[in-house]
This record gives structure tokens, C-alpha cells and sequence, in this order.
């Protein structure tokens, strides 16, 4: 199983050149990268991440399935952002059906999977309101729907008479995707809109896990480290975007650039680092649940900081090309500032501080 995981990991790097290529026209018409999906469905990855038992390849399974999980989603992130970005709802999806659903429907999602359906994850209610079951009918919207038009199924949290749960909708029947009132700088290869299942029936079949269950600790919040690691590939692209044109202008030899481009590096491996182990504490889950929470959330904090950082000295470094409408760097800057915008990392960051007061310091 490793062997066949590294291979896929070599052909995801094989697709970066692709994925970057073709980021400039994706963003100008925020269009969804049908052609990368295309290609990620050839190597398997949409069933990559489930167990064996179910055709995948152990992705996130132990400590080396953990840190190939990352390492795909740092590449990912390397080669677009947006492809990132949609995988990781992909994954997530999957991952709460195995882990809160029954083997059933587990079952029909690999199968989905692995014929080629791409799942999405919409869970954000509008302030109209949100989903809601009445007998087996839907009414409501969903909004900020990446994937809209595209995925062909969405995990999706609504309100029933017992609470909160979980469902799993085909979107290819009576799911109206409608334009979305608010307009994203960045990641609009994402294809963010709002959808209306009003009318729409669903099996009881389709509704999974017990009231609450999705934002049920860990998996919640430990499953940030997944988007924080597609967020540490964008800092690997955006370093080498620097270092590139520094090289370009042939201003390497310059004390001012190199001590920039010293702490570009230094806040690369300030985050690669703190990734490394939250990946593994994400997918093992071998300590309490308020120390894995506290961990990670401090691991998504960090790349934030480092990733911002990054801008900045980007901006610095580059001067005016930096903002060049629709070159690498602004795009990529627009893309990983929009992506790390993450609800309430205040009140995320004295959570995490109040633990380690009364617990042991991180450790590797």
C-alpha cells in the first residue's frame, strides 16, 4: 500500500505544471477545473482516502498514511488552491460518512466514489434560513456551496423534529444552484454559490449520525489540518514564486532580497513543521480530545501567520509586480488570502492557549 500510494503522489506531481497552467483562465471566468478533476479521477484519488476494505489506498491510515495525506494535500495546494480546496470537501464528506454512517450507505458513497462522483460539503446556512426536513421534504438553501454545478453529491446538515443532522443528497435531481450574493476575491475557481433543495424528497436512508454529531469533537475542528495543509502547499508556491522572479531579476546578490527571501523560508518551515504533527495527531487520534483540538487549532493558527507573513514580503520583494492583475503572484495572493479566512481564530487561539495552561507543552 505505501508503494501505491507513492505513486500517486508522483503522478499528483506530475499534474502541477497542468494545475498552474491552467490557473489564469479558471480564475478569470471562475469556472470549475473540470479537465484536473478529470485527471484526478483517471489516478484514483477520489476513493484515495478510503480504507482498503472499500478500493482506496489508505490514505490517512496510521503515521505513514498521515503524512501521505499531507504531503497530497501540500501538493494539491501547490497546484491550485481551488482543486485543493474541493478535494478537501470531497474527503471530508467521505470521512464523516464512515465515521458517523451506517456500513450501507458507507458503502453506496465509495461506490459513488469510485465511479467517479464528486462530493461536495455544504453545511453554511444563509441568513434566510437554513435546510430543514419536513416528512421526507426538503425546504431551504445552503450557501457558500463550492463545487456548485459540478460535484455530484453533497454531505449536507439540516434541521429535523430530533435536531441537527446529516444527510447525503444526489444534486443531479431538483438542487437549483442560484448566484451567489457575495462575490470572493479570491478562489473563484472553487465555483462558490448558494443551492435550493426546496421540494426536493430524500430517502430516510440518506440521513446519517445522531443529532449534533457533525460538530461533535474531535473530527470538527481536528479536520482543520486537512485545508491547513493544502494552505501550506500555497506558501510552497507562493516561496518559489519569489525565489523565481528574485532569480529572474537577477537580484539574489542583494542583501535586502536575500533577507526576505531568508524569512519566506524560515515561516515555510515554521509551518511545515507544525503540519507534520498535526497531521499525524489528526488522523491518529492517539491523545484526549481537548489536546487534540488545542493542537491542531495552534497548527492552522501558525500557517495562517506564516502564509501572511509570506504576503507581505512577497509584496515587498516584488514591488508592483505583486499586484499585476492576473499574474502568478496576485492571483496566488488573492487565492491563499481568501482560503485562510477561517471563522473566529481569536476565540480559537485563547481556547487553545487556556489548555496548554494547564497541560503539558506541545511535544513531538
Amino acid at each position: 500500500m505505501r508503494g501505491e500510494r507513492q505513486k500517486t503522489l508522483d503522478a499528483v506531481r506530475a499534474l502541477l505544471p497542468d494545475m498552474q497552467r491552467d490557473a489564469a483562465r479558471l480564475d478569470e471566468a471562475a469556472a470549475f477545473p473540470a479537465a484536473i478533476f478529470a485527471k484526478l479521477r483517471a489516478l484514483g484519488l477520489l476513493t484515495a482516502t478510503l480504507p482498503a476494505s472499500f478500493g482506496g489506498q489508505n490514505f490517512g491510515e496510521g503515521t505513514e498514511g498521515a503524512l501521505a495525506l499531507l504531503a497530497l494535500f501540500q501538493l494539491l495546494g501547490e497546484g491550485s488552491l481551488a482543486v485543493a480546496r474541493l478535494y478537501e470537501a470531497h474527503v471530508n464528506a467521505l470521512q464523516l460518512v464512515l465515521r458517523y454512517g451506517p456500513a450501507s450507505l458507507a458503502e453506496t458513497c465509495a461506490r459513488d466514489a469510485a465511479g467517479g462522483a464528486l462530493f461536495a460539503l455544504w453545511v453554511t446556512d444563509p441568513p434566510s434560513g437554513g435546510l430543514a426536513l419536513e416528512g421526507h421534504t426538503l425546504t431551504g438553501q445552503k450557501a457558500f456551496c463550492s463545487g456548485a454545478g459540478a460535484a455530484s453529491r453533497a454531505l449536507v446538515t439540516l434541521a429535523t423534529p430530533q435536531g441537527t443532522r446529516m444527510a447525503i443528497i444526489s444534486l443531479q435531481d431538483g438542487v437549483k444552484i442560484l448566484p451567489h450574493d457575495i462575490k470572493l476575491a479570491g478562489m473563484r475557481a472553487a465555483t462558490t454559490a448558494a443551492a435550493d433543495f426546496t421540494g426536493q424528497t430524500i430517502p430516510p436512508s440518506a440521513i446519517f449520525g445522531d443529532p449534533g454529531d457533525y460538530l461533535r469533537e474531535p473530527v470538527f475542528s481536528a479536520g482543520a489540518w486537512r485545508g491547513a495543509a493544502a494552505a501550506l502547499g500555497g506558501l510552497t508556491a507562493l516561496v518559489k514564486l519569489h525565489r523565481d522572479a528574485i532569480l529572474h531579476r537577477h537580484r539574489e546578490t542583494d542583501p535586502h532580497q536575500q533577507a526576505r527571501f531568508g524569512q519566506l523560508v524560515i515561516q515555510h518551515e515554521t509551518a511545515r513543521l507544525w503540519m507534520r504533527n498535526a497531521a499525524v495527531r489528526g488522523c491518529l487520534e492517539d491523545d484526549g480530545n481537548e489536546a487534540i483540538v488545542a493542537y491542531i487549532n495552534l497548527a492552522r493558527l501558525a500557517v495562517e501567520e506564516a502564509c501572511l507573513t509570506a504576503i507581505t514580503l512577497l509584496q515587498r520583494g516584488l514591488g508592483l509586480q505583486a499586484f499585476m492583475a492576473g499574474s502568478a503572484p496576485e492571483r496566488l495572493m488573492r487565492d491563499l488570502a481568501t482560503y485562510l479566512r477561517q471563522p473566529a481564530p481569536d476565540e480559537t487561539l485563547v481556547k487553545a492557549a487556556a489548555h496548554y495552561f494547564t497541560a503539558p507543552l506541545p511535544r513531538s
